[in-house]
């Protein structure tokens, strides 16, 4: 029996069919890339431009601006709506927070019982993702290695930073959205990572488990300027710069590694607002080291299954973009 369309099956029932999947697949892959937002050190930005959409999440942030709302004032809102490429970003924000809102706990609940595994998943997430970006630099010249370097060096540094303590009020935490949104749609930066360095990590995700609208509202606000705000500047650099923004972005990868090892022996703890005892200085040890200094298991076996796991989905959200690529993914 054959598995072909049928013949008589009318264009436009395939035409619809087309749209329809690749409008679940962007609906998917912001579900991912909120899902990447919500954990410190990894970026949604490296989930965007890995799944085939950044550019084109880039090209139509920066048509949100006061001309737009003109145009929706003199030629409608269809016209509008077109122009931002509203549907777009609608359904990919729409996976976002869908995915922030419902994966938070279990994603905070994950890291406190069961760390190793899910920060080895996150290394292989990452480490993949830095081979990922090392091949859309086409020309490696000196300023190219110039940028690696610098973005490793940046990342390292604002990895090994003590976390801030900033007041818990609601324009901090526009502030914070602002700051954290320009990380998140950078590939290689994590925007929650920049909220744990501010103090503000804890507070954002408590503000989502206790649906603190006034905080939540703050932080939509900051994230939305943010949003408007930074991605004409990283338009213009990619346009210009391509080859070097890329070596740069890689880089901010490869120093978020160090953030990212599973194993960690805590140096330093204190407690924060919450009562909650925190690391505040970690050195990376090896497996070995940490077993015998904890006195407890390193799941060496669980983990490099995790980390291999990650890699494997990076690799298979290529794959799926491209096998959706050509004239039929344009939603």
């Amino acid at each position: 029996m054959s598995n072909n369309v049928p013949e008589n099956t009318p264009e436009s029932e395939l035409t619809n069919n087309s749209v329809s999947i690749n409008w679940l697949m962007l609906f998917l892959k912001g579900i991912v890339m909120g899902a990447a937002d919500v954990v410190p050190g990894v970026s949604g930005g490296t989930i965007a431009f890995i799944t085939g959409i950044y550019a084109r999440l880039i090209d139509a942030l920066k048509t949100l601006h006061p001309l737009s709302l003109a145009l929706w004032y003199q030629q409608g809102f269809a016209v509008f709506w077109r122009a931002i490429d509203g549907r777009f970003l609608l359904t990919l924000f729409a996976g976002i927070i869908t995915s922030v809102l419902s994966l938070a706990k279990i994603i905070h609940y994950m890291l406190d019982v069961y760390p190793i595994p899910v920060w080895s998943f996150f290394f292989g997430l990452v480490l993949a993702s830095i081979l990922y970006l090392l091949r859309q630099v086409a020309i490696w010249r000196s300023p190219q290695v110039i940028a690696i370097f610098v973005g490793t060096v940046i990342a390292i540094a604002i990895s090994i930073l003590r976390p801030a303590q900033l007041p818990e009020t609601w324009w901090m935490m526009m502030f914070s959205g602002f700051i954290a949104i320009c990380a998140m749609i950078l590939p290689g930066i994590s925007g929650s990572f920049i909220l744990l360095l501010m103090g503000m990590y804890s507070v954002f995700i408590k503000a989502l488990s206790d649906f603190n609208i006034l905080f939540l509202a703050s932080f939509g606000i900051g994230c939305i300027v943010g949003l408007i705000a930074f991605s004409h500047v990283l338009s213009c650099l990619l346009k210009r710069y391509y080859s070097i923004v890329m070596a740069l972005l890689t880089g901010f990868l490869v120093g978020s590694l160090n953030v990212l090892w599973p194993w960690k022996q805590v140096i330093e703890t204190a407690m924060n607002r919450h009562g909650e005892v925190i690391p505040i200085v970690q050195h990376n040890v090896s497996p070995l080291t940490y077993s015998a200094i904890n006195e407890q298991s390193s799941m060496l076996i669980i983990s490099l299954i995790s980390m291999l796991l990650g890699f494997l989905i990076v690799f298979s959200l290529d794959w799926l973009s491209n096998s959706h690529a050509g004239p039929s993914n344009k939603v």
